[in-house]
């Protein structure tokens, strides 16, 4: 019988193990979304600034000529 219980123990270790990975996967997968969303507004962001830049190199090229 002693050594059901430490086999008990020992699978409730793996099972809390493999609990505990499977958690942190999802926080990852989680974070990992976050950080692509930020990416993707920082790339829109970008591409105003450039596209505004251009306006403002053409009106300075105008004033020039």
């Amino acid at each position: 019988m002693a050594g059901l219980d430490l086999a008990q123990v020992i699978l409730a270790v793996i099972v809390g193990t493999l609990a505990a990975i499977v958690y942190s996967l999802r926080i990852l997968i989680l974070l990992e979304r976050r950080v692509a969303s930020m990416e993707s507004n920082i790339q829109k962001m970008t591409s105003k600034v450039l596209r505004e830049e251009t306006i403002i190199e053409r009106a300075i090229s105008k004033k020039r000529k």
